[in-house]
């Protein structure tokens, strides 16, 4: 994070995350916007170093990037935008909450009740299964106890 908007961010940032899959046979891939911070000088010269393979959303491929852009839009107004960002300390103690809760704790649809890392570390497996039978369990629970009900004060006033 950077307390103020600068293109050549986005360098570093891809730099070090480029780092951490250096050995690898094939460059990795980054598929970006056509913002411009994705679009600088800079980054051309990483791109065509070899370093780094862009694909641009949208313009390369039909695909977008909607998922991640997502992802920001949920950080900002479910989270972000609800408190107080006075500082940049403040900002990267938010957002670094925010991401450490969302990645082990809030559990997603798409994954059917995993979270991001039962999903990329492989724990979570037996999730689905779980939910399934708690699922099942508490539609037999509701039936049970919805069947026990008197339903006397709707038929007398329907008989009204």
């Amino acid at each position: 994070m950077s307390e103020r908007f600068d293109p050549t961010n986005t360098l570093a940032v891809l730099l070090e995350a480029g780092r951490s899959v250096e050995g690898t046979e094939t460059p990795p891939t980054l598929l970006a916007d056509s913002g411009i911070e994705n679009r600088t000088k800079a980054i051309d010269e990483l791109v065509e170093s070899g370093v780094l393979r862009r694909v641009l959303a949208q313009v390369e491929i039909a695909c977008s990037n909607s998922m991640i852009e997502s992802w920001w839009r949920s950080l900002k107004h479910q989270w972000l935008f609800l408190n107080q960002l006075d500082s940049a300390g403040s900002l990267r103690q938010l957002a670094g909450f925010y991401v450490e809760e969302h990645n082990t704790r809030l559990p997603h649809a798409a994954f059917r009740g995993q979270t991001p890392d039962e999903m990329y570390f492989g724990t979570g497996g037996h999730v689905p299964g779980n939910l399934d039978a708690k699922r099942k369990e508490a539609i037999a629970v509701r039936m049970v106890a919805n069947r026990a009900r008197s339903y006397r004060v709707c038929r007398e006033s329907v008989s009204t």
